[in-house]
């Protein structure tokens, strides 16, 4: 059997049982199961870019998918023009007395000879600043949240349209992972997933509890849409004639619809960055980190700059998060902190990276559907396993109870007996590389 024939029927069946969803459960289910399987793949394909391509162990992917959905507010958002009253100014100056402050430190580091002067230097100028930045920050803060804590509480973002916060989001994250690749990229590889696991919570626990920013957990909801709103769709007279004639009832027809659209959006998003991707890979700088990934002390032996070449790839691979975190929180229609955890955002795309086939940007693509659709799909299905094995059993009875709510934990399972079938029976994945 060629690869393309087998690479066919893979996607085949993965499409079979998303249409099938479609008619057993309803396409509504389907549709959702198809929207959220591309932004799965766009982040299977980030991390494949780090992993695949470099042999970078990213732990943190969680913390830039929060950052493309931070992005989205910033981006998308009205401003609050009472808090920009009582508090911007004051963030602003805040933010920019903290990067003085490091900027300070770093020169006073590097224009200073080493030894006991220069340390008593860089810890009066980083004191010193700290308390500056606080004084300035706190009161701004302070201020901010105090506008209508209930809807508001915080700064807003540009007004700008939504679509617009899909590549801020990938610049963002791209950013963090540029300081993060700075400082960890020269290390082992477990120091690196150290750090970006540590630097992911971190991410989490500021987006929760500044609120100034983006409402902490009381969640920025209402977020701008690429897509109409349903109502919109269930008022205009010629969309419930074309659904009648459809033979659906609009309100039916109008979330189709909608997601629909969002799907076309996605769609083109992931084609856009596989092609890309496609093309990295198969160029001379994607032989190039192939060959760093397989032998780094080779690759320097050979004179490339191996730690620029990391950094090149963690960055981009970040980007790619990010976007798919903008993509997420826009079709979420709300930003929510406190649902960003690393079993979903982090073990679950490694988990589609592996069944895929690390290394191949079509095997990330497959592992992103096809993990997702277990995912949401295997509990449902396993809880009708378990009413079907218990039917026989008395009611009341203690198994019974505690067979019918271990369904919960059959996505747990399924997940583990995906992958020790996978790393069994096709260890380098469902679509290796080449």
């Amino acid at each position: 059997m060629t690869d393309t024939v087998r690479n066919t029927i893979y996607f085949a069946f993965v499409a079979a049982l998303i249409i099938g969803t479609g008619f057993v459960q309803s396409w509504n289910t389907a549709l959702f199961v198809l929207n959220f399987g591309l932004i799965s793949a766009i982040m299977a394909l980030g991390v494949n870019l780090q992993w695949g391509f470099a042999g970078l162990f990213n732990v943190g992917i969680m913390g830039f998918v929060a950052l493309g959905g931070l992005a989205t507010v910033l981006v998308s958002m009205p401003p609050v023009p009472q808090a920009w009253n009582d508090g911007g100014m004051g963030i602003i100056a805040s933010l920019a007395l903290g990067a003085a402050t490091i900027v300070g430190a770093v020169i006073a580091y590097a224009k200073m000879k080493p030894g006991r002067v220069r340390g008593l230097v860089i810890a009066a100028i980083l004191i010193v600043g700290f308390f500056v930045y606080r004084a300035v920050f706190d009161p701004a803060v302070a201020a901010i949240e105090a506008v209508d804590p209930a809807a508001t509480g915080y700064l807003g973002g540009l007004g700008l349209p939504v679509v617009v916060a899909w590549p801020v989001g990938g610049l963002l994250a791209a950013g963090v992972a540029w300081m993060i690749g700075k400082t960890a990229l020269g290390l082992r590889s477990d120091y690196l997933a150290i750090a970006t696991l540590g630097i992911s919570e971190i991410i989490i626990a500021v987006m929760k509890n500044e609120d100034w920013m983006a409402r902490g957990v009381k969640n920025v909801v209402g977020l701008p849409r690429p897509a109409p709103y349903e109502i919109d769709l269930q008022n205009s007279a010629s969309f419930v004639e074309r659904a009648s004639g459809l033979g659906l009832d609009p309100v039916t027809a109008s979330t189709l619809w909608v997601k629909v659209i969002y799907a076309g959006l996605f769609t083109t998003v992931l084609v856009v960055l596989f092609v890309m991707a496609q093309r990295a890979l198969h160029s001379p700088w994607g032989r190039m980190m192939r060959a760093i990934r397989d032998n780094e002390f080779a690759a320097e032996a050979m004179g490339k700059n191996v730690t620029a070449r990391h950094l090149q790839v963690f960055v981009l691979g970040s980007a790619i998060c990010g976007i798919a975190g903008a993509m997420m929180t826009t079709l979420d229609g709300q930003l929510t902190p406190g649902t960003y955890q690393p079993l979903r955002f982090t073990f679950l795309i490694w988990v589609m990276v592996i069944v895929g086939g690390s290394g191949n940007n079509l095997g990330a693509v497959l592992g992103g559907f096809l993990i997702w659709w277990l995912w949401v799909m295997v509990e449902p299905m396993g809880l009708t396993v378990m009413n079907f094995i218990t039917a026989g059993m008395p009611d009341g009875s203690a198994l019974k109870e505690h067979l019918i709510d271990s369904a919960a934990h059959m996505r747990l399972l399924t997940m583990g007996l995906v992958l020790l079938l996978v790393l069994r029976f096709s260890p380098r994945g469902l679509i290796p590389e080449k």
